[in-house]
């Protein structure tokens, strides 16, 4: 059985291939799944926690019925898939004893997840589908979490990508995805084509786990290619939205920031995706309280205005349409815009898009399957040609602003694998040196800098003003995985003493051979990068 999972900040969604009909079809879990008007199932990405050391936990539909997301409880998460992978702030909630991470809540849930798929059918083969600025981190997490599978093949696929794929695109076309979820909102330039594979061709992609039956199977088909041109990723989603809109309500009628609140805020935004103006009624039975949430669409866009909400949405607009250009694509060549994820069923979204593109180019119609639809593909003969998202590079003293700085040194927009390894020639900086040391990062888009932290019971995502600087995930920089080469005898300022080689491989991974210059020796081979614990 292959199955895709699109894990998002607000709801998840599962498919698998029915082999009968030859197409995916999204799978419910009774216990888990909510479906809701024409919308597919979806498991609401919560989660509670009954007993953290017994790893006791609710997921999904489980915490929505028991009207656990409405009370303010520290056991109760939502939103936990924005920290994942982040620099943390403020601080942690500790239940039972025990400190509780992002990632500790994420694999509780997904875990949960696989088991309730594993408990249906032997698993096969399984695609994640992940954000399209997501760091190595966070894909590492996805990695440790799918170690423990019997599944023969195992593959991550940005979002926005899937998401060209389950549309159903043809041949030729050039797309461009927006999917703006709960979390992030991502902007993909896609161009699907045609050619025929052969033996000496393996699927690219980020690939965790490869099993020989499927390499088989692949290559023996001619394959689709998906070739991605441009993307751009921002850390800004519908979830943003519901706690401005909360704050809102707090502010203009005195109430209490709690769960509750914000889960009206919630469901006050979707309602106005399909009408001018709503209200959301509450009463608590028990403490006789009551609230009466009300909305009108223009008062919304005035809110949506007052956070500079489509300016920022016009800046990514405007890099992604500017790679394209480099790629010789213009907007006019674009066959088609496809709307992904819950916000873009906003009409502030829907008539953003509509300033750019004429609405025969604009489809909107599965907004929440195609991405975990699309990922499927990818067992069904597609091939993924892709580009580094993000730079590498290694940190150096900047003498002229006297602070450590980071040299790029595989340039982002790179296809991988690299064609061809990127040298360096490094010498020692003091007398009778019996190391070389090199912090190696990845480097991220310059963006302002993020704290997500916990205000009472909810999530917060932060932006810092005036801190703009250049995202940087160190990949070695800890005791014991800086040393790259071992000098014997001790090395001497003057020369170089070793030449380092970078290249990145078939799945991400950045890899060096270090020679020793003066004894003519290899120190390391193709090794990979030691990565984030």
């Amino acid at each position: 059985m292959a199955i895709a999972i699109d894990f998002g900040t607000s709801n998840t969604v599962i498919t698998q291939w029915n082999t009968a009909k030859q197409q995916a079809e999204t799978l419910k879990f009774p216990a888990l799944s909510q479906q809701l008007g024409k919308n597919p199932p979806l498991v609401p990405s919560l989660v509670y926690v009954e007993n953290a050391v017994e790893e006791k936990t609710l997921i999904g539909r489980q915490v929505r019925d028991r009207g656990l997301d409405l009370s303010s409880d520290p056991r109760f998460f939502r939103s936990f898939k924005r920290g994942i992978g982040t620099e943390i702030q403020g601080f942690l909630p500790t239940l039972d004893g025990k400190t509780i991470t992002f990632e500790q809540v994420g694999t509780w849930f997904l875990k949960t997840l696989l088991q309730q798929i594993d408990a249906k059918e032997e698993l096969d083969s399984l695609i994640l589908t992940v954000p399209v600025d997501s760091f190595e981190s966070y894909r590492n997490w996805l990695t440790r979490i799918c170690q423990s599978l019997n599944a023969d093949c195992i593959r991550i696929l940005d979002e926005p990508t899937a998401a060209a794929l389950g549309y159903g695109m043809e041949t030729g076309e050039v797309l461009l995805v927006v999917d703006f979820g709960g979390g992030t909102l991502d902007l993909s330039l896609v161009q699907l084509n045609s050619e025929r594979n052969n033996n000496s061709t393996k699927p690219m992609g980020f690939i965790l786990k490869w099993g020989d039956k499927f390499l088989g199977e692949s290559t023996r088909q001619k394959v689709k290619t998906a070739r991605v041109l441009a993307k751009a990723g921002e850390n800004l989603g519908g979830s943003d939205i519901d706690n401005w809109l909360a704050d809102y309500f707090v502010e203009e009628q005195g109430l209490p920031k709690s769960s509750l609140i914000l889960r009206l805020a919630e469901r006050v935004k979707i309602k106005l995706s399909s009408k001018p103006e709503v209200s959301e009624v509450y009463f608590n039975d028990e403490t006789l309280e009551s609230y009466e949430l009300k909305l009108d669409r223009d008062r919304f866009q005035t809110l949506l205005a007052e956070r500079n909400f489509i300016p920022k949405l016009d800046e990514m607009m405007a890099g992604v349409l500017q790679r394209g250009r480099l790629q010789g694509i213009e907007k006019n060549d674009i066959d088609a815009v496809l709307l992904v994820g819950g916000t873009t069923q906003i009409p502030a979204i829907q008539d953003w898009i509509a300033t750019y593109f004429p609405p025969e180019k604009i489809k909107s119609d599965r907004p929440f399957e195609a991405i975990a639809s699309g990922a499927l593909q990818l067992s069904r003969g597609f091939e993924l040609k892709d580009f580094l998202y993000h730079s590498y590079g290694i940190r150096y003293w900047n003498r002229r602003n006297k602070c450590h700085d980071w040299h790029p040194i595989i340039p982002a927009g790179q296809p991988y694998p690299t064609p061809k390894p990127v040298e360096l020639f490094l010498g020692a900086s003091a007398d009778n040196q019996p190391s070389i040391e090199l912090i190696i990062g990845e480097l991220g888009e310059e963006n302002n800098n993020t704290e997500v932290y916990f205000d009472g019971d909810r999530l917060v995502t932060r932006t810092l003003d005036g801190t703009a600087e250049p995202t940087v995930k160190p990949l070695n920089d800890r005791s014991g995985a800086r040393t790259i080469a071992e000098l014997s005898p001790p090395g001497n300022p003057g020369s170089d003493r070793v030449k380092v080689q970078f290249a990145v491989d078939e799945q991400r991974l950045l890899r060096i051979t270090v020679e020793d210059l003066l004894s003519d020796r290899i120190l390391l081979e193709n090794r990979a990068v030691v990565q984030l614990s």
